[in-house]
């Protein structure tokens, strides 16, 4: 569905603004589990959930609402950079100027907590006295409601803004600011440092604000603690921060959001935008294979909770997503905004009303995983007999399948489930363990019947002979042997056909050439990197992992998509599921493989 062009055009009218917006792969992300903001190359928060992940913004300047809270240099012009503290998702901005260069360290508060966010801000004169300008005017409701019942006392600012609860401290010669808000413009000291500090709560908040210092080391010592150091990886930087990434998205109670964002377009004005504040428990399953194969870390332990619970709750009607706290996914709504450019508002999602059977195939790869590590005990395998249940009961069925498309007896979706059961076999008694090879046997044949090239490869469905690159994964992960010659077939028609520049494509659309209809799929692209891998072809293997970890800005955030033609990042961010392959291939790609060694 597209935007009428009309409302498209009334949407851009009126005066320009005071944070413009930038292109997605300048905002690092600041998460804490329970939410996250996006903050800009002005030091703008252009984006911030509160409380929760799927609750509304106080901050959504991204898709065209109202509020802002800057920290910004006065002297210009100036240009900006940054980085991310190692093993954290503590983000740095740094601005140059003519004359001197400032930071300002931003972070949520962790450990996180599930009704309070507390935003961290420390403006740092490293090179001399440091002149900030800073903007605060929170608009709650995504953007509808403004601060009311605001009080000042001793430097603290208080009020309520819709259902929430605000208190801002640290800048206690803030003045109101024409519009709304307040600003300031502040000299910080050589050698010195500004800390201001923003709660956001759906509860009162009690007491005094935190403490600046405590507040601080509270936060780096979380993370540290929370995200392994990780080396002998090929790429040991870039696999800590997608384990930060992945930490960042997750919530106490193990959910992971799919990512931080709603309604950013993977292609412009073509109407594809989604909502994806939600836990999908694909994304979750192969983010804990991916923490799986690297180490027997929390995060396993968190996918294998949340799986287990919504399959023993729901089980043959699992849904696809659900609330990172385990609820229904709300239904699509507009919110009557401008959105992104090239995009349009919307939160909600309408794959709750979807049925996708790999999923289940998903969640016994992830129970596989964690018995290697020792990690299951009877609830989970509980969860593991439902699961096999489901796929009994529900195997022949159509469903959506990975893409979300119209209902069909997609390939992928029943090659996940054969991969699904042959993995958790191995770690069955045995007369179990062959049962579930037995059902595995007969999903590869159905598939095999109905779904075979007359060339030899796997096609996507019985009446579509396209090829598809989702069928990479189920072949990843042992639905048939890698040396199978159908599993060869595909592979090789899949990079024939769909790769490009380096770059893996989902599928043809249509006939046009491949990147005119979509974006190259990052997370295919790293599945081509272990697949490669998986064949002895270590440096394919590594020239496809370096060219999809190389599409992304200066934060290092990635996407679901990249126009390799524009060499921008397309859809919401930053996106897990392709995090989560970035860390995995990481690590694999570091093990020699079938006799190979590293080239």
């Amino acid at each position: 569905m597209t935007e009428p062009s009309d409302t498209r055009r009334r949407a851009r009218s009126g005066p320009a603004p005071e944070f413009p917006l930038h292109v997605l792969s300048e905002y690092a992300l600041l998460a804490d589990g329970e939410r996250g903001i996006l903050v800009g190359p002005r030091g703008d928060f252009v984006w911030m959930c509160a409380p929760r992940w799927d609750s509304d913004a106080v901050f959504s300047a991204l898709i065209g609402g109202a509020g802002v809270y800057a920290v910004t240099p006065v002297e210009q012009p100036f240009v900006w950079g940054g980085y991310y503290e190692p093993r954290s998702l503590i983000w740095r901005s740094r601005w140059i100027t003519t004359t001197q260069a400032i930071e300002c360290r931003e972070a949520l508060a962790m450990p996180g907590d599930r009704h309070t966010a507390v935003a961290l801000r420390r403006v740092e004169a490293i090179d001399g006295d440091t002149k900030v300008r800073v903007v605060f005017d929170p608009r709650a409701g995504f953007g509808r409601n403004r601060p009311t019942r605001a009080e000042h006392r001793d430097g603290v600012w208080t009020a309520r803004c819709g259902a929430l609860y605000l208190r801002w401290s640290g800048l206690p010669g803030a003045r109101a600011r024409s519009g709304g808000g307040l600003r300031a413009e502040v000299t910080v000291a050589a050698g010195d440092h500004l800390d201001l500090i923003l709660e956001v709560s759906d509860r009162p908040l009690p007491g005094h604000p935190p403490d600046p210092a405590t507040a601080w080391q509270a936060t780096q010592a979380s993370w540290q603690e929370a995200v392994p150091d990780l080396t002998g990886t090929i790429a040991d930087r870039d696999a800590c921060q997608a384990y930060a990434v992945l930490r960042g998205l997750t919530s106490d109670g193990g959910g992971m959001a799919a990512a931080a964002t709603t309604s950013l377009p993977e292609r412009a004005e073509e109407g594809r935008n989604y909502d994806y504040r939600y836990a999908w428990i694909r994304d979750q399953c192969i983010a804990g294979q991916a923490v799986a194969a690297v180490g027997p870390y929390p995060l396993l332990d968190d996918a294998v909770s949340f799986v287990t619970e919504r399959l023993l709750a729901d089980g043959p009607q699992l849904k696809p997503a659900y609330t990172v706290d385990g609820g229904p996914v709300p239904d699509e709504r507009r919110l009557h905004l401008p959105g992104y450019p090239g995009g349009y508002d919307k939160v909600g999602n309408w794959v709750n009303h979807q049925f996708q059977l790999d999923a289940f195939g998903e969640a016994l790869l992830l129970f596989a995983a964690a018995a290697r590590h020792d990690r299951l005990d009877s609830g989970h395998w509980q969860a593991v007999e439902a699961a096999i249940a489901a796929i009994q009961k529900r195997g022949g069925e159509p469903d959506a399948g990975i893409w979300e498309l119209g209902n069909r007896h997609w390939a992928h979706s029943r090659l996940t489930c054969a991969a699904g059961l042959r993995a958790i076999a191995t770690a069955a008694p045995p007369a179990q363990g062959a049962a579930w090879s037995g059902l595995a046997d007969g999903l590869v044949a159905d598939v095999t019947a109905d779904c075979l090239h007359p060339s030899g490869r796997f096609q996507r469905a019985p009446d579509d002979e396209r090829v598809d690159a989702a069928l990479l994964l189920p072949i990843i992960r042992g639905a048939v042997p890698a040396q199978d010659p159908r599993a060869l077939a595909t592979v090789e028609a899949v990079a024939a056909d769909l790769g490009r520049d380096g770059y893996l494509y989902r599928y043809r659309e249509d006939e046009r050439p491949l990147g005119q209809a979509e974006g190259a799929f990052l997370l295919c692209g790293f599945a081509m990197a272990l697949s490669e891998h998986q064949h002895g072809r270590t440096t394919e293997a590594v020239r496809w992992f370096e060219r999809n970890r190389s599409a992304c800005g200066t934060p290092g955030l990635l996407t679901e998509e990249y126009d390799v033609q524009q060499r921008q990042v397309r859809g919401n961010a930053p996106q897990a599921f392709v995090h989560a392959l970035l860390l995995e291939s990481a690590h694999e790609l570091a093990k020699p493989q079938n006799g190979a060694t590293r080239e």
